[in-house]
């Protein structure tokens, strides 16, 4: 139960970041340091999802087992691409309380 939910997280992460590190190093390649932030953002969508991914998803599924119900394909759809759209989402909030 708890691998369906990891693996739409994993999926809808790189999804956001994969598109997103190819942009910052398409336009910072000529940079001296800023080529480096796009390998940050590719090992971010792939840390974060295996490191609190993994955790998020065990508790999800802890609760789903302890009601004693199934989860069906879209719950965990639905349930991964959440947790990915909360972390976007809180990044997007933390970058522009610092402005």
């Amino acid at each position: 139960m708890w691998y369906g939910v990891f693996l739409w997280a994993l999926v809808s992460s790189l999804f956001f970041h994969v598109p997103a590190g190819l942009l910052a190093l398409f336009t910072l390649r000529h940079h001296k340091y800023g080529r480096f932030m796009s390998v940050s953002i590719l090992l971010m969508g792939i840390v974060g999802p295996i490191t609190a991914g993994i955790l998020t998803s065990a508790a999800i599924a802890g609760v789903y087992r302890a009601a004693g119900k199934e989860m069906i394909p879209f719950e965990a759809l639905t349930l991964g691409t959440g947790q990915t759209f909360c972390v976007v989402l809180v990044s997007f909030l933390r970058i522009l309380a610092t402005l």
